[in-house]
């Protein structure tokens, strides 16, 4: 994964409204390669601080990172205690359709 990939997956998941979701592999789909969802994960790991990265979660609908629980609740996203996104499909940006 290089510089050039991780500032586009930034770009991207920067563009993702609030009180909406998006998945790692519709972000890879976004920037070019389709089936790189893990370095996704990998490269949010390591974001800038104003990179959302707690809107970016596993195509099941449910969170990845437990932290982003709360970041996601002020926006008015409803996360059951599963960890599942309520309202997923009507919650999803998908980058491809929305760009």
């Amino acid at each position: 994964m290089n510089d050039l990939f991780k500032l586009q997956v930034y770009e991207v998941t920067r563009l993702i409204p609030k009180g909406r979701v998006s998945t790692y592999g519709a972000i890879a789909k976004a920037v070019g390669y389709p089936n790189h969802s893990r370095h996704v994960g990998n490269a949010m790991g390591s974001c800038p601080a104003d990179v959302p990265a707690h809107r970016v979660i596993s195509s099941s609908g449910k969170l990845s990172v437990a932290t982003f629980k709360e970041r996601l609740e002020k926006e008015n996203v409803v996360v059951q205690d599963n960890w599942k996104i309520k309202d997923f499909k009507k919650l999803f940006w998908n980058p491809m359709e929305e760009l």
